[in-house]
């Protein structure tokens, strides 16, 4: 077992293996998704873990996407509630938390501890005060209570509007609600009472075991990005900042993931040795991939599902219009129009069209006692859709670049010139480089 769990750490195709095993296991689409998800319950071994929510309306699946990811790691490094009381994590013990994956159900039911969630999440540990009687001498006293991190913070939400101190902290994950989707999981559902599906589900059983056995495998090294000088980031906004971090975290988790592939190095500090591992372009390339969608909804002013509804309109507007042949200021839809387009609830339709008309995306024209509401799209249908950029560095441009560590050479105190050209001697890991 543990010469097939390394062997699947050596793969050079490791991520590809990963989303091949999450389908075999039943879990159709969502291929962004279940890559962050699963690097971030991967990052619990590194000093400041990455946090996720994932957010969806009802039944679409944010519960069975989290027990997909959960599933593919080792029972005794996770902790899964349904609901926390205010104090509770206060009290968990010294190191029950240490390294290991915090899964909540439904973030409504963390809304008490909501405040110690995201001091776990940011100091990486708690302290509280408690009173409390001693029991020899039965007088009233102090008593400290200790919660050691760092810890991988996983939730669940329905919720359309939540705590923003929580969800800067968090990479926020939207499950894929379209049709197209959700034949995919029709034909999944349906696949599973046949033969082919008895068969998969006991093979899911090895796949699920592997996995587990993989994690058991991974080291909590440090990481070193000798190309962290170079990479870039949007500077627009100081919401930013937090993001910049997640996704150099998101980079040092890829790399963690490829330690069987790497050379461990140790660096002696003080009395101590440090084993570390270099992040490689192609850890870069991997994270940069996901990064775009994943921290890219964090620059948007609307909610993921409500930039969604509001992709919808353009649709049915657009639709309307060429049917009608009307100019696009002339047509109005009613709520139940776009109930009907869509699919949504009636709750759902209200609550989006409302924000999105205090944004001033689409305006009201009628409504009241007795009356039909009516909306128009402010917006250009043909415009295209508006893109976040988070200024990523491309990796082929650090791949023409030779990189230098400062920390590993030593320059020459002299330079010398000869016919227009400057060299300058550098030793580099005990060998001696010229550089011209």
């Amino acid at each position: 077992e543990r010469e097939e769990a390394l062997t699947f750490l050596k793969a050079p195709n490791l991520m590809q293996r990963l989303l091949a095993d999450f389908d075999k296991c039943g879990t159709v689409g969502e291929m962004n998704n279940k890559e962050t998800a699963w690097l971030a319950c991967v990052s619990r071994k590194l000093e400041k873990p990455l946090a996720v929510i994932i957010q969806s309306s009802s039944a679409a699946g944010k519960t069975t996407l989290m027990d997909a990811i959960l599933n593919f790691f080792p029972e005794e490094e996770q902790i899964k509630y349904s609901a926390l009381t205010g104090q509770s994590l206060y009290y968990l013990g010294e190191t029950n938390l240490k390294h290991k994956i915090l899964a909540i159900v439904e973030e409504e039911g963390a809304e008490r501890a909501s405040y110690a969630l995201k001091l776990l999440q940011s100091e990486g540990e708690l302290t509280i005060a408690s009173t409390g009687k001693d029991p020899e001498t039965g007088r009233m006293q102090t008593e400290e209570y200790h919660v050691e991190g760092p810890v991988m913070i996983f939730l669940t939400t329905t919720a359309f509007d939540i705590d923003e101190e929580l969800m800067n902290r968090c990479l926020v994950l939207t499950v894929n609600e379209g049709r197209e989707q959700t034949r995919r999981i029709h034909q999944q559902q349906r696949i599973a009472r046949t033969m082919q599906g008895l068969i998969a589900s006991e093979e899911r059983k090895i796949i699920l075991k592997r996995q587990k056995n993989i994690q058991r495998l991974l080291k909590p090294y440090r990481i070193v990005n000798p190309y962290a000088q170079k990479l870039t980031f949007a500077s627009d906004c100081t919401r930013t900042r937090r993001d910049h971090e997640k996704y150099l975290t998101l980079i040092d988790t890829v790399a963690l993931v490829h330690q069987h592939q790497r050379k461990i190095e140790w660096v002696k500090v003080g009395e101590n040795k440090i084993a570390s591992i270099r992040v490689t372009l192609q850890d870069i390339a991997i994270a940069n991939k996901l990064a775009p969608e994943i921290l890219g909804r964090s620059l948007d002013e609307l909610p993921t599902q409500t930039r969604r509804m509001i992709n919808l309109i353009k649709e049915l507007v657009k639709v309307e219009c060429k049917k009608r042949k009307i100019e696009q200021s002339e047509y109005r839809f009613s709520r139940r129009q776009l109930r009907e387009y869509t699919g949504w609830s009636l709750t759902q339709v209200k609550l989006h069209l409302d924000r999105l008309h205090e944004y001033e995306y689409i305006v009201c024209w009628s409504g009241g006692f007795g009356k039909t509401f009516e909306y128009e799209l402010l917006l250009d249908v043909e415009a295209p859709d508006k893109k976040h950029v988070i200024g990523l560095l491309d990796v082929e441009k650090l791949n023409n670049k030779p990189n230098y560590d400062d920390n590993l050479s030593e320059f020459e105190d002299h330079l010398s010139g000869k016919n227009g050209r400057v060299t300058a001697t550098c030793r580099m890991e005990n060998r001696q480089v010229e550089l011209v």
